[in-house]
């Protein structure tokens, strides 16, 4: 019998066994496959002073944010909501790194009244911002006397990008937190989403380094997320091990303490969860399979965003002919595809997918489109599973709405 090389020991009985538990469609997760990753990033620096921040942007699910905390990561937040689903999974205001954008004054606010003491700014205007609340904020002036503050800088690498600022605005920067007696003494680097090339992060190191140094006061470098994941897997893949001993010597060779932030997302999780889900209709297009499931593309990452190719692999024997097979969501939408030409032995009514990979970007960005509820998520542990996430009904599509 074939397994899922996403999730070791997940046989057709398990699988079996967790539709008709959870439900169909179901998110499974591997918390074991979860924390050799954490482990494997996590090993791949020297650095003593290197912290490791979770960029929850790509997953939210309150039990998996457990699994990072108590492997010692810190939390990433690119948004209010971010924080907030840090703070109930029990990480502390000190632990979570604030990178956002385009916040309003009631949303700073709200950031700054919780604790979070890192915030790394994507624009003069937000530093304003951030200052004033500051400086009017009695419990922010208290951190402030304390030194708890830490105040950031997004570097814009790239004319495309919409991203920071650059170091021409340094100067201006410095003089907007003077002015309230704060200093500027990081800097977050971003690197693009999703890159698997090792050498995009190496080859800049230098510079970014060069940069930082242009700020009197620098102490911390946040560099960054980013970070691919190898969704075809015979393709390349991020060498953590090179660029961590690459990032480590020149960090190391400063000659001053300089506090690093890593902070991987998709990298961290996307390997760890598979989508499974049930064949309901099966016709041909000549030679082409046509199969039907009961799942949507709206159940993982939106295509246009974030890529829409995920492995398809299903339990039938191995051996067995393959066909070229679209893969097509429960929708009339006509983009409704998980999978296109994907290489699938003949499938009947019944049969199970596996949709790998869908850790990152894949609930997080699920949506309600065509008013289809969500899947339900479950956690594999120790050769046992339970519910983190519960299955959505249609009294979801009222909430909110006056009736």
């Amino acid at each position: 019998m074939e397994k899922i090389p996403a999730i070791p020991n997940l046989e057709l009985e398990l699988a079996q066994e967790l539709l008709q538990v959870y439900g169909s469609p179901l998110y499974v997760y591997n918390g074991d496959i979860l924390r050799r990753t954490i482990s494997h990033i996590t090993q791949a620096f020297d650095y003593p002073l290197t912290q490791f921040h979770f960029a929850s942007v790509t997953n939210g699910n309150i039990a998996l944010l457990k699994i990072f905390k108590s492997a010692g990561w810190g939390l990433h937040a690119n948004t209010p909501g971010d924080i907030y689903l840090g703070l109930k999974a029990g990480f502390l205001p000190g632990d979570i790194v604030y990178s956002g954008s385009n916040l309003n004054r009631e949303e700073m606010e709200e950031v700054i009244n919780w604790g979070v003491t890192t915030l790394n700014l994507d624009s003069l205007s937000q530093l304003r911002l951030c200052c004033e609340i500051l400086f009017s904020h009695a419990e922010a002036q208290r951190r402030k006397e304390e030194e708890e503050l830490r105040l950031g800088l997004r570097l814009n690498v790239s004319e495309d990008s919409r991203i920071g600022v650059t170091s021409a605005d340094f100067d201006e920067a410095v003089s907007i937190t003077q002015a309230v007696g704060l200093k500027v003494t990081g800097l977050h680097f971003y690197r693009g989403t999703g890159t698997n090339a090792t050498t995009a992060f190496i080859d800049v190191i230098d510079s970014v380094l060069e940069m930082a140094q242009k700020l009197p006061d620098w102490q911390y470098l946040d560099f960054g997320g980013g970070f691919g994941y190898p969704y075809h897997h015979q393709g390349a893949a991020f060498d953590w091990q090179i660029f961590g001993k690459e990032l480590s010597i020149k960090i190391g060779n400063l000659g001053k303490k300089i506090n690093l932030v890593i902070e991987p997302g998709r990298a961290a999780i996307a390997g760890c969860a598979t989508l499974l889900a049930k064949v309901v209709s099966v016709k041909w297009q000549g030679e082409k399979q046509i199969v039907g499931v009961d799942s949507t593309v709206a159940n993982i990452s939106v295509p246009a965003v974030h890529g829409s190719y995920r492995e398809i692999v299903t339990w039938k024997n191995s051996s067995s002919e393959k066909y070229t097979t679209d893969v097509c969501g429960n929708t009339t939408y006509s983009r409704d595809y998980l999978g296109k030409s994907c290489q699938l032995p003949a499938l009947e009514i019944g049969d199970i997918i596996a949709i790998l990979d869908v850790g990152a970007y894949g609930y997080a960005m699920s949506s309600h489109f065509l008013h289809r509820p969500k899947p339900a998520e479950i956690l594999l542990e120790d050769n046992t599973h339970h519910l983190i996430r519960k299955r959505e009904d249609y009294s979801v599509l009222l909430n909110n709405q006056i009736v």
